[in-house]
């Protein structure tokens, strides 16, 4: 069976709108169960919903995601209720706190080995520039609301 390129989408501040949730991450000491409840109410990002059913019209789209393991039925969902493509989802292992930028380049080197990779859209810069250091080309999603409280919890927190 041969298969259609694959374009990845990262879904928070990509496709999903987080900023609704994030003040559950400027508590001391973070609330990491709410923040990851709160996703099934986050709104779609309209561009980046919409580079994604174009990438579906000749190619196949993927998700690759920095949300742990134990949210996956949640993004399912939600990825469904929002008229996202179906794809395959990678999540982060539940315990894994690795930057994003290690993890998700881990994954998509994997990914990498058995599929022809479009093009990753993600959010996160240094994400993204460790995609583009290894060769990959990057969409970046530069279409929400800037969050330091998101980067230091995808880079420094190790948790999305």
């Amino acid at each position: 069976m041969t298969h259609r390129p694959l374009a990845l989408f990262d879904l928070d501040n990509t496709l999903a709108d987080t900023a609704h949730r994030q003040h559950w991450l400027r508590r001391t000491p973070r609330d990491w169960p709410a923040f990851f409840a709160a996703a099934t109410d986050d709104p779609p990002l309209g561009e980046g919903v919409a580079l994604a059913l174009r990438n579906a019209e000749d190619g196949d789209v993927g998700y690759l995601t920095g949300r742990p393991e134990r949210c996956r039925r949640d993004t399912l969902d939600w990825l469904a209720r929002h008229g996202l493509p179906p794809g395959e989802v990678w999540m982060r292992p539940d315990h894994d706190r690795r930057p994003a930028r290690h993890t998700k380049l881990e994954t998509l080197r994997r990914i990498a080995t058995h599929r022809e990779i479009r093009h990753v859209v993600d959010d996160d810069e240094q994400v993204c520039d460790a995609f583009e250091a290894a060769g990959f080309t990057v969409v970046r999603a530069r279409w929400a609301t800037p969050s330091a409280t998101l980067k230091d919890a995808q880079q420094r927190a190790g948790r999305t």
